[in-house]
């Protein structure tokens, strides 16, 4: 089981450094990858929201697995305020990477996506408790 939960952590540690990686990329990491083009967004699902819904769909799903990881370990207020920061500061930073834009849509999708994994794992505890 602890080879489960070291390999879980890694896929953990390797997800954020993803985010990193294709939130300061100048121009879309994925568009490229995907496309061929630097400038083209995919959208991970159609959606009249543009690329918000994919900042909160990959923050929730990076939070989830840090806080279910993390829950009963010292760290889990650690990694709860490093990944609200992360959130935030990845979108400001991309006022200085080039070809990159801050969107106060993307920074609210991806403060919700952390926030709401925060209140699943809340609620999972409380009532687990009871």
């Amino acid at each position: 089981m602890d080879k489960v939960i070291s390999f879980l952590k890694f896929i953990f540690h390797s997800s954020v450094l993803l985010l990193i990686i294709i939130s300061l990329f100048p121009g879309s990491l994925l568009g490229f990858l995907i496309y061929g083009d630097l400038g083209r967004q995919p959208d991970l699902i159609a959606n009249p929201f543009g690329t918000a819904i994919n900042h909160f769909i990959c923050y929730f799903c990076v939070s989830m697995l840090g806080f279910t990881l993390y829950i009963k370990n010292h760290n889990f207020q650690k990694i709860v305020n490093g990944l609200f920061f992360l959130s935030i500061i990845l979108e400001v930073l991309q006022i200085i990477v080039p070809n990159r834009a801050f969107e106060v849509y993307d920074v609210s999708a991806n403060f919700i996506g952390v926030l709401a994994a925060y209140f699943i794992i809340k609620t999972y505890q409380f009532w687990s408790k009871l």
